[in-house]
């Protein structure tokens, strides 16, 4: 193919030349080809070099083209220079020439250039086309067999799209799903505004706090409980619907209601125990050892003049031991279930907890109460006591601080807790659900506490600058 554009090019130039050199070629007075046209001055055969130029630039490239105008210029500079009378016409003729043919090869280069941008730009789409579909079936496929699942609907809640783990978990088939509003699933009108919410953050580009749970009603009218996330579906610049993707959690759930429930039977157990103990300690132990005391204050007034100074002074040992036994027993007994909280609730108790510590252990400890105080149901009254107590013994043993501070919030929609101190502080793990597996029992005791009462405990501590303890019960 390219010997025979080459042939080609070649015959026009051979053309080219008998045409532009007739007289020298021919040995004849044969007039120039446009004489009739009355161009003596000017060998308007040379125009016709810029057939072969062009050609070649068309078949070979910008270099060819440029050689073919290498070519052309050597065939036409002997006749501006020997033949023709008017040099200055001749050489702007063939200067024009070879500006020609240079802007007719370039403006070829640059279509054919042009040409293959174009080519690579269809390649490049075809490959990004084919790349497109296997992603979208890879996506098809995780989305159809993923094990959480997903579905997509558009801003007025129609469903859109579901895969296989959401027809399982609704009961329902894709095909009943789709065009089904998301709305329709949902329990309660808590969960209506849980949605809607969701959607006006998604819209307006703000954070949404995820995973979030949702609970919803299936085909057979049971309900289940998803931990799920949104995000939005973009279609060129602008959300047109929003895509979830949850995990089935009411197993869980369950298993957690269970062990909350179980719990809570066990701590109700315990404490009735406790109340026990503590009732049978103060009314059957607590009544001998008083009259011990009694009999042995009236052994001592009836008998000390007769008794030698030996006995007196074992008498008085055994006086004195007695009392302290008392007092032990009373201590043991208020720690086990005071009866204080029971008769005048958990205020009462804060402050007889706050005297003790400032009593018995050099502690200067404050109670705070904020807000309108309120009466709390009995078994957030005795957890919170519970917590409160923890709390300030692990000052009491822990902390070695000076001072305390206890306080209580009662808000509109919660209620608050604090115990805080100016101690040594320690290192809290990362997460609070270690504190167990760290040794903390008594911290995580405290925070199943809090949980068993629908509270959240919080904990902030640093070395050298004390520990505060806070506990959130809402209404």
């Amino acid at each position: 193919m390219s010997n025979r554009h080459f042939w080609v090019v070649l015959a026009m130039f051979a053309i080219g030349i008998i045409l532009h050199y007739p007289q020298q070629i021919l040995l004849t007075d044969t007039p120039s080809l446009f004489s009739f046209l009355g161009l003596t001055r000017h060998a308007v055969e040379r125009v016709l070099f810029l057939i072969p130029v062009s050609y070649a630039g068309l078949a070979f490239g910008i270099k060819g083209g440029m050689a073919s105008l290498v070519v052309a210029l050597i065939i036409m500079l002997p006749r501006v220079f020997l033949i023709s009378t008017y040099l200055p016409d001749a050489l702007l003729e063939t200067g024009g020439i070879i500006l020609a043919g240079a802007l007719v090869n370039l403006w070829f280069e640059g279509q054919k250039r042009e040409k293959e941008h174009r080519q690579q730009i269809i390649l490049k789409l075809e490959a990004a086309e084919q790349e497109l579909r296997v992603s979208e079936q890879k996506y098809r496929y995780l989305f159809e067999n993923a094990s959480d699942a997903m579905w997509v609907h558009d801003m007025e809640g129609y469903i859109l799209d579901a895969n296989k783990a959401f027809e399982k978990f609704t009961g329902y088939t894709r095909e009943e799903l789709i065009g089904m509003n998301a709305i329709r699933f949902l329990v309660s009108e808590e969960c209506i505004e849980t949605t809607k919410e969701v959607r006006r953050k998604l819209l307006k580009g703000e954070n949404i706090e995820q995973p979030y749970e949702q609970r919803f009603i299936r085909k057979n009218r049971s309900t289940g409980i998803m931990k799920m996330t949104a995000s939005p579906v973009i279609i060129n610049g602008e959300i047109r619907g929003v895509q979830h993707v949850a995990r089935d959690i009411t197993e869980e759930k369950q298993l957690q209601e269970n062990m909350r429930f179980y719990v809570q039977q066990v701590t109700r157990a315990q404490e009735e125990e406790r109340k026990r103990i503590a009732r049978e300690l103060h009314d059957d132990v607590s009544p001998p050892l008083l009259l011990l005391i009694q009999r042995l204050d009236s052994l001592a007034s009836g008998t000390r003049p007769k008794l030698p100074q030996s006995l007196r002074g074992s008498q008085e040992d055994l006086r004195r031991q007695a009392i302290e036994a008392l007092e032990g027993l009373r201590r043991c007994a208020q720690n086990l279930r005071p009866r204080i909280l029971d008769d005048l609730g958990l205020l009462p108790v804060l402050e007889w907890m706050a005297e003790d510590l400032v009593r018995n252990h050099g502690i200067d400890t404050q109670v705070e109460v904020e807000g309108t105080e309120r009466s709390l149901p009995e078994e957030v009254q005795l957890l919170l006591f519970r917590i409160a107590q923890e709390a300030l013994s692990n000052i009491r043993r822990h902390a070695e601080a000076s001072r305390a501070w206890i306080t209580m919030e009662f808000g509109d929609d919660k209620t608050v807790l604090i115990v805080r101190d100016n101690g040594k502080g320690f290192e809290l793990p990362e997460r609070i659900g270690d504190l167990a597996s760290s040794g903390k029992l008594g911290l995580a005791g405290m925070q199943e506490r809090a949980q068993l009462i629908g509270g959240t405990l919080r904990l902030q501590s640093e070395l050298g600058k004390g520990t505060t303890v806070t506990v959130e019960v809402p209404i």
